[in-house]
């Protein structure tokens, strides 16, 4: 069971049943979840599990978290992970949001939100509500120039991560960062 904004959330596992989400509302009565809800819930597991202090030590911990925050958003979502210097987890924060094919980044506002945590690393990440995970040419540039003015303020962008639909690519991994 998992409880999350006054609703708790229960699976049926009865046999010859369909597994279904239900929640359990302000009444006291169960419904089946919707779609949203069910990613909703999803997500609220992703926050409880990875919360302050978590370690993103390898890429695969670092793609994992974003897609289980980024897939299955209608539009495209930027956003990023401020960590110390051990690379554990500061705060994450959903910084831009955009449309079904892209999202305007500022990265004033990243820098900004970078001294505001005192983080000494960064990796960020976006959806393509697409579903390709093939960085376009404004996500090699936007990365490029993320790195180029954090690096001014001495914080390492370490990855930027491309999620789309249930697969993930590490611009890093490419030799892209």
């Amino acid at each position: 069971m998992i409880k999350k904004d006054g609703q708790e959330l229960m699976m049926d596992a009865e046999k010859g049943h369909e597994s279904r989400l239900y929640i359990r509302s302000s009444t006291r009565r169960y419904k089946a979840a919707s779609p949203d809800e069910v990613l909703e819930a999803a997500r609220t597991v992703v926050g409880q599990r990875m919360s302050r202090g978590a370690s993103f030590s390898d890429p695969k911990t670092a793609k994992d978290f974003f897609r289980d925050k980024l897939s299955g958003l209608q539009r495209e979502v930027f956003a990023a992970a401020f960590l110390d210097s051990r690379h554990r987890l500061i705060e994450y924060a959903e910084l831009f949001y955009g449309t079904i094919d892209g999202a305007e980044v500022h990265p004033r506002e990243v820098v900004r939100q970078a001294i505001q945590t005192n983080c000494a690393a960064i990796i960020v990440g976006h959806n393509h509500p697409s579903g390709s995970v093939e960085p376009s040419a404004a996500d090699r540039a936007v990365t490029a120039r993320l790195k180029q003015v954090l690096s001014l303020v001495d914080v390492r962008l370490l990855d930027h991560i491309v999620v789309g639909g249930n697969q993930t690519m590490a611009l890093a991994e490419r030799g892209w960062v």
